[in-house]
């Protein structure tokens, strides 16, 4: 390989780092897709590649798919690169704001391998849908309806959490635990979709009435605010010290869009949260 290819390909690995972290989740994989990358460009003619970037982005998404593909019949969600802070208000959010907010990496977990390939792609990397159709396999019309499909389900702010975000959030877990069922309604998005990653898998529950009838997320109300990949968040612990649960909250027109909460211990235990209340079991 020439060092003209080498230096192309140096030049655009931090972009194809950034792709398949969005659609793998983890800094590890990501890695791992990239270098083989790298490798087929090795055995691969250059002076054969018309457009190096469309090339390189088909290979990591084709890599990517395969790995999403995988997962589906061995599940496992990488969380270890989530970054969860204790809110110590706007002054905080500027670290954050480029980081994958765990409300949407929850939420692309439970879209199908296509699904989330077409709507990364498109969505937040701007790739042609022409690219990303054959990538797929598929017509470019079955691939803007995959990210159509996606779209409806991912809704993701462009700024991180910012006062009022912070101001809705408390007020819906304030209604929680008071019980205000009234309340909980006008706080809610009446599409709000909630998902919870459990050790059996990650539960969906979709609607306004449904949410606030259920209110799993209710006992964060005394947690500690977190600000979780960028949004604002809720981390809850047992009475013994343990974490039970960290939830995020995506906030759009005053309204929470989507609840996101992972309650899996073994998810929980490879994030690093931090330290309980000293009121949690009384032992602090």
């Amino acid at each position: 390989m020439s060092d003209t290819v080498a230096a192309a390909f140096e030049a655009r690995r931090d972009r194809l780092h950034a792709v398949a972290h969005r659609l793998l989740g983890s800094h590890a994989d990501a890695e791992d897709a990239v270098q083989e990358a790298w490798l087929r460009l090795a055995r691969q003619d250059a002076a054969e590649i018309d457009n190096l970037d469309g090339w390189l982005t088909t290979v990591v998404g084709r890599i990517s798919l395969d790995v999403l593909r995988a997962r589906r019949s061995r599940p496992e969600s990488p969380y270890d690169e989530i970054v969860v802070a204790v809110d110590e208000g706007p002054e905080a959010d500027a670290e954050l704001a480029d980081s994958v907010g765990l409300a949407l990496l929850v939420v692309l977990e439970s879209l199908g391998p296509r699904e989330r390939l077409a709507f990364v792609l498109h969505d937040l990397f701007a790739v042609p849908f022409e690219e990303i159709a054959r990538i797929l396999g598929k017509s470019t019309a079955a691939a803007k309806m995959l990210a159509s499909r996606a779209r409806r389900k991912v809704r993701t702010p462009s700024t991180p959490a910012g006062p009022s975000q912070r101001e809705v959030v408390q007020a819906f877990l304030t209604a929680a635990r008071d019980g205000d069922f009234e309340q909980l309604l006008r706080i809610l998005d009446p599409e709000v979709r909630l998902t919870v990653d459990t050790p059996d898998g990650v539960v969906v529950v979709l609607g306004a009435t449904n949410v606030a009838a259920g209110a799993r997320i209710g006992a964060a109300a005394g947690g500690r605010a977190v600000l979780v990949g960028g949004q604002p968040g809720v981390v809850a612990w047992r009475e013994d010290g343990t974490p039970m649960s960290v939830v995020a909250f995506t906030v759009a027109g005053g309204r929470i869009v989507s609840i996101a909460s992972v309650a899996d211990p073994a998810k929980l235990a490879s994030m690093e949260l931090p330290e309980p209340p000293e009121t949690v079991g009384g032992a602090r």
